[in-house]
């Protein structure tokens, strides 16, 4: 099961960052406003990103990429949404801190798929937005040669008048609630939320100071 969930959490955080990076700005003119929000973020971490010497450290670009992909991403959301019922009975300072490590363990996830994959792309499926909608799902296909394409959805919702994830959903499974049984199941095992989360806030502090990260 841990397999599985870290296979999604790869191929999630892998496929947020090609939408982030693979629309050209000719068919930009052509998203509706959530799709432009992932196209404008692409150009800001090609711009950087595409710096080999920027990229061999790690820990830089961990930091880099989240400071271009949280305006974008609710974090506030995903947190509770990936806790499920441990979040209501959760003190403040351990939401606090789980939602902390929760989106260093992200950010971590998706600099680590941008270094180490390319040759991707992705199709944007068209997308229609009812009037007043607040919710919507951006459907987008991963291609790369040799492989079937991967169906790859995007959960927003608009917030203050932006468009933010909170959700991706991989081939129909959803990277949410894949995260939720895994953190459930942990929390069962070491019999407390508090030991869960200074495990992963132990993992996020070593895999940034790894050696050639």
């Amino acid at each position: 099961m841990r397999n599985r969930i870290k296979h999604y959490a790869i191929l999630g955080s892998l496929s947020l960052l090609l939408a982030l990076m693979s629309v050209t700005k000719g068919i930009a003119d052509d998203l509706q406003l959530p799709q432009q929000v992932i196209q404008n973020v692409s150009e800001s971490l090609q711009k950087k990103l595409q710096d080999k010497s920027f990229t061999k450290n790690f820990a830089q670009v961990t930091q880099f990429v989240n400071g271009v992909i949280y305006p974008h991403t609710d974090f506030d959301k995903i947190a509770p949404l990936v806790l499920g019922k441990h979040w209501k009975t959760a003190t403040p300072a351990e939401q606090q801190r789980f939602k902390q490590e929760f989106q260093t363990l992200l950010v971590r996830t998706y600099s680590r798929a941008f270094v180490e994959y390319n040759n991707w792309t992705m199709r944007f499926m068209p997308l229609e937005i009812p009037n007043q909608a607040t919710k919507v799902i951006v459907k987008t296909k991963v291609l790369q040669p040799g492989v079937q394409p991967i169906e790859v959805n995007y959960r927003m919702f608009l917030s203050k008048n932006q468009w933010k994830v909170y959700d991706i959903m991989i081939d129909g499974v959803s990277l949410v609630t894949n995260y939720r049984s895994s953190f459930s199941t942990e929390i069962q095992n070491k019999g407390s939320l508090s030991l869960v989360i200074d495990d992963l806030a132990k993992r996020n502090i070593e895999a940034l100071a790894a050696k050639g990260s």
